[in-house]
């Protein structure tokens, strides 16, 4: 019965953590090294799949390894690529799906949980460039009215 716990844990804890590793690969990575693919989200799509695709291979690569050696003699690790795996899937459904509308979700938009989130997403997209943006969490994100004074104060900045 112990195990269930710990696995279970473990499994939330991936799940939480995600959001804090998704935020910061957001901020620092996105918007900053790798921009030349992540700018292609910021752009309007011409087709099925943009080079900022390339990221949910990389991102599924540590879930694939832990699950792997989970399923291989290590069994807290598959908690842990689960919780990441399902973490991706959330994501997926909340990004993809339900803000940028790449293809249908089971989820009401109209929903406050979802409008916040959507809304705090659609502030990220209000700027076109690496600098400047607001809201880099998916799922954990600050009022959008605090974002809109946000926004509007480094717009202003950046004109400086």
């Amino acid at each position: 019965m112990g195990d269930i716990v710990i696995n279970v844990m473990l499994f939330f804890a991936a799940l939480a953590l995600m959001e804090g590793v998704a935020w910061f690969t957001h901020r620092y990575i996105m918007h900053g090294v790798l921009w030349c693919w992540h700018k292609s989200h910021h752009e309007p799509r011409h087709s099925a799949f943009e080079l900022n695709d390339l990221f949910a291979f990389w991102f599924a690569l540590p879930s694939i390894v832990l699950i792997y050696f989970g399923s291989n003699g290590h069994p807290y690790l598959l908690s842990l690529g689960l919780g990441i795996a399902a973490y991706g899937a959330v994501y997926f459904m909340f990004h993809d799906g339900l803000v940028h509308r790449r293809f249908r979700v089971p989820f009401n938009r109209r929903r406050a949980f979802w409008r916040k989130r959507i809304q705090a997403h659609q502030m990220h997209h209000a700027v076109n460039s690496r600098e400047g943006a607001v809201s880099f969490g998916f799922l954990i994100v600050r009022s959008p009215k605090d974002l809109k004074r946000e926004l509007i104060r480094k717009k202003a900045s950046l004109r400086r």
